[in-house]
């Protein structure tokens, strides 16, 4: 198949500046019609396109005179802050994902039984059909390991008798398996691709259903199936940070879109696993990691603050790294002062770095998050405050955790389903039309040619 497209390539070169051309809009015509490109005002702020209960972003606050400014971030589940739900289960010593699970699915958090039942049912989906690792993942392993996944959605279509029944109680049954088959489907993938890819050796384990996601994780993950107590419980406070943001991230509007044309639950999550893999949203963490090893291999004294700012300042400058001219991890479309996951990230991380022994990475990280605020404020004309977001931190803690970078978004998307389900329920029960917004036509009209005539 490589030989024969080779063999065309020229020709798809020729087609594609062709291609380029006609399909380009000038930028004045957006700014001509008002045309809120990527659905955000000229301040970045996102157009109002739905309502939802599930999870609140606030930003800003306003001051006396009713004009908004910023203000430190904060994120709510169903009007909790999430602060206080990490406080409060990690204070009392417990994983907290799936009781976030429950939150966003049901409105409300669970009591000790209805979290014990919501465990055991999760517990019992927490398993694959018979011979699927085999048929369907060890069969031509995909080097994107978010394209494994959306494959194996798809084709747990099939194992479903009744697939495209978008009854709520089913939908919520759909989901609920999807949620605890995820974390199977990521780490399976990934081992496949590992062995068949790489010729690393092959191990497949199976699921623990008394045991968290984040633990199945970890013990899934590693060939001795062991891991510590604190990687466990920064993982789950990774997955409780990344399960849902809004229900205007790309993602999440895809879950919306396409629940809203009646689809069935696997193309939905597929959809949004589509939506997911993009570099512009769930792969910023692996940016991030790049660069820092970037850094490490140009700055010599990680310690100096005069040396690591020059470096930085070739970044921004488009000088150094990938020459993108970003500091990958600061700054985020809504949030300002503060991003509220990175907040709480930040305590964690730093205990995990005494437990590696990476406390010089830890002070790498610090240094670069304050150096660089104040270089882009600096260098570039900020409407909005600058600070590090969620992504800053979190490839740090899965580098630290020991994680393959194959799977940093795949973990995203075992977190964010949570999310997706909770809006995709949101937007089958509220829903009465199919989401369709508006495009103008700015392409002159033409007569048509006969082919004879054509130059």
């Amino acid at each position: 198949m490589d030989n024969e497209f080779s063999k065309v390539t020229p020709q798809i070169k020729a087609l594609s500046k062709k291609c380029s051309v006609s399909n380009n809009i000038s930028p004045k015509l957006y700014e001509k019609y008002d045309v809120k490109r990527g659905l955000r005002d000229l301040n970045g702020k996102g157009v109002l396109t739905g309502l939802t209960e599930i999870s609140e972003i606030k930003a800003k606050t306003r001051d006396e005179n009713g004009n908004e400014i910023p203000c430190e971030g904060e994120l709510f589940y169903r009007g909790i802050n999430v602060k206080d739900i990490i406080k409060g289960f990690t204070t009392e010593n417990r994983f907290g994902f799936e009781e976030t699970t429950y939150l966003l699915l049901f409105g409300e958090l669970p009591n000790k039984q209805e979290l014990k039942e919501f465990n055991e049912l999760l517990g019992f989906y927490r398993c694959i059909p018979p011979n699927f690792v085999r048929d369907i993942i060890m069969k031509k392993p995909s080097q994107d390991i978010m394209n494994a996944m959306a494959r194996s959605v798809l084709m747990l279509y099939s194992y479903d008798s009744k697939a495209d029944d978008i009854s709520i109680p089913n939908v919520l049954r759909q989901c609920i398996q999807l949620i605890s088959e995820f974390p199977l489907l990521a780490v399976y993938s990934y081992q496949a691709y590992h062995h068949y890819h790489m010729g690393g050796s092959l191990f497949i384990h199976a699921p623990n259903p008394e045991k968290s996601t984040a633990e199945n994780i970890l013990m899934l993950l590693r060939p001795d199936q062991s891991y510590t107590p604190l990687e466990a419980e920064i993982l789950d406070v990774a997955l409780v940070l990344h399960a849902e943001h809004g229900g205007g991230n790309n993602s999440t509007f895809t879950t919306h879109v396409v629940s809203s044309s009646g689809s069935d639950t696997y193309s939905t999550i597929v959809a949004s696993l589509g939506s997911l893999k993009g570099p512009k949203h769930g792969g910023a963490n692996i940016k991030v990691v790049k660069m820092f090893d970037d850094i490490k291999e140009n700055v010599h004294d990680w310690d100096d603050e005069e040396e690591l700012s020059a470096y930085l300042d070739k970044i921004l400058k488009k000088q150094a790294f990938d020459k993108a001219g970003l500091i990958y991890g600061m700054g985020h479309a809504i949030y300002s002062l503060s991003d509220p996951r990175a907040e709480v990230f930040k305590g964690f991380v730093k205990d995990l770095a005494v437990e590696k022994g990476m406390q010089k990475e830890y002070r790498l990280y610090s240094n670069v998050e304050r150096i660089a605020a104040n270089l882009i404020a600096k260098e570039r004309k900020i409407y909005k405050g600058v600070s590090a977001n969620v992504d800053f931190y979190s490839g740090f803690v899965y580098s630290m955790l020991g994680l393959p970078t194959e799977l940093y978004t795949p973990l995203f998307a075992t977190a964010r389903i949570a999310g997706w389900s909770a809006h995709r329920i949101e937007e089958l029960v509220n829903s009465g039309k199919i989401i369709r917004p508006a495009y103008m036509n700015v392409c002159p009209r033409t007569d048509y040619v006969k082919i004879d005539d054509r130059k």
